[in-house]
């Protein structure tokens, strides 16, 4: 009875925590959607205030008593049960938070705040010099939150546990070299070969008709819009603002056809996520993905191996159609296939194909590294970053807006740790998708008559009700009775492009 009551107050504690996390969900939603002009400075010290105060119940000691007091009963409880799983993660949370202070969380959301709000002003005045300073401040801060934990043999480690637990840097070099070593040969291969006609992409899509497109296939998707919204945002997210208000945002491009709907289609795959997460988890750390490259390995699945597959536009091509009649007259299926699937070195990540995308993550993670390593200063990372592309792409951005200013990451939050989670979630979107069709191959047939739903399904039962319940490699060893690798994702890729460029 005595520890039922410990664990009924370590709920308590966990969902006060949760619940100021959801606060600062809800403002950093309005911060990138509807915040006036003028705002930012208010509400960069109403950040710093919160997330101090997030981090003081984060690392309150009565937290770490009552996990300690706790660690009998989760025993007895058995490793599978919402208590333990609930005991575990906290724990696991509260010894990584307890080594940080609330004044340097504070500091760092300040400075986030005052980095997301310059960034949006400096990037379309192609301005990287007014950025250096906050991105020094910003580099030295991310180093002292990685001091923080001990015993890391690279400073970029404690950064990526806390966004992929379990991986470090050493294991996110050796899966990109052999990642990079299976994709140039193809990538060569391609570009020998003529490309496709893109020039109806480019054609005048009206936003509004693009924007009912979009909600349409969300709906079909499985997204629920009693317990979410859609809106606009320079830098499309998905934020959870609680268990039934799942919030995604998407950008429209009138002269780019596929810009609005990839964007729509990923950020409902990170939604559906979040709304399937058993609700006895809700208020917990366990309502949560189970890591950055997880959550990421659902919107890749949604975009690329269902949104970009000839079976999903089998179904859709012909509404989309019926929407665009004049833009994509004489367009047939199988140009219209091919266009959306055009492999072609490009300088904007989220714009790029899915054969190159993976070399941009690892630019960018490498240019980190060095970042933490002083092997690179924060005054010559747009020179770095430009050299990167031209060696790697062959390709060179007109200004840094094509460049070292195109992602958000860098300038709302620390300077390192979570792209790798981008190129994990491929190769796990390639794992969980085989293991779908393992156990209901008829998923592509449905696709190809608009029923998403056996899609969704699987991944409700299999990946999301879960949510943080299990650590990313035991998820995946369960899901699909293996580790993390790279030859799910390299199969796919080298079957659907051979076939795309008669390789």
């Amino acid at each position: 009875m005595e520890q039922n009551m410990a664990y009924q107050s370590l709920r308590e504690k966990l969902s006060d925590l949760q619940g100021l996390g959801k606060i600062d969900g809800l403002l950093y939603w309005d911060q990138a959607t509807y915040l006036p002009a003028h705002a930012g400075e208010s509400r960069g010290k109403v950040l710093a205030t919160l997330a101090k105060l997030i981090q003081q119940k984060a690392c309150d000691p009565e937290l770490g008593q009552l996990l300690e007091s706790l660690k009998g009963f989760e025993k007895n409880q058995g490793p599978d049960s919402e208590a333990a799983s609930v005991i575990r993660v906290a724990r696991r949370e509260y010894e990584r938070e307890s080594r940080v202070s609330p004044a340097l969380k504070a500091e760092m959301q300040s400075l986030f705040t005052e980095g997301y709000l310059l960034w949006t002003k400096s990037r379309p005045l192609e301005d990287f010099k007014a950025l250096i300073p906050y991105l020094e401040k910003n580099l030295e801060l991310t180093k002292r939150l990685a001091d923080c934990q001990p015993g890391y043999e690279h400073p970029m480690d404690p950064l990526i546990s806390r966004y992929d637990y379990g991986m470090s840097t050493q294991r996110i070099r050796k899966l990109f070299a052999e990642l990079r070593q299976a994709l140039v040969p193809l990538i060569q291969s391609i570009s020998k070969k003529p490309s496709p006609d893109t020039s109806f992409l480019t054609e005048f899509y009206p936003e509004e008709q693009q924007l009912l497109f979009c909600k349409q296939v969300a709906k079909d998707m499985g997204y629920d819009f009693n317990r979410g919204r859609i809106d606009k945002t320079p830098h499309p997210f998905m934020v959870s603002v609680g268990g039934d208000d799942i919030r995604i945002t998407t950008r429209v491009k009138e002269r780019m056809l596929f810009e609005c709907l990839s964007s729509t289609i990923h950020e409902v795959g990170h939604a559906l996520y979040e709304q399937g997460i058993a609700k006895k988890f809700e208020d917990t750390p366990v309502f949560h993905g189970a890591s950055a490259g997880v959550h990421e390995s659902q919107s890749r699945l949604w975009e690329n191996l269902v949104g970009r597959s000839l079976e999903f536009w089998q179904a859709y091509f012909p509404k989309l159609q019926s929407i665009f009649p004049e833009q994509l007259a004489g367009v047939s299926l199988e140009s219209f296939y091919k266009a959306i699937n055009k492999v072609e070195a490009s300088l904007i990540r989220t714009d790029a194909d899915e054969v190159t995308y993976n070399i941009h993550v690892m630019i960018r993670f490498e240019l980190e590294c060095q970042l933490l390593e002083g092997r690179l200063q924060v005054k010559d990372l747009a020179d770095a970053w430009n050299e990167s592309y031209q060696r790697d792409l062959g390709v060179t951005p007109k200004g840094p807006s094509q460049g070292v200013l195109q992602d958000v990451h860098w300038f709302g939050g620390p300077l390192g740790g979570s792209f790798q989670g981008y190129t994990v979630g491929n190769l796990l979107s390639a794992q969980f998708y085989a293991a779908a069709l393992r156990s209901d191959p008829s998923i592509p047939a449905h696709i190809a008559q608009g029923n998403l739903q056996p899609m969704l399904a699987w991944l409700r039962k299999e990946v999301h009700a879960s949510g943080a319940q299990y650590t990313a490699d035991e998820l995946v060893q369960k899901v699909c009775g293996g580790p993390l690798h790279i030859d799910s994702f390299v199969s796919y890729l080298t079957n659907k492009y051979q076939s795309i460029y008669q390789l």
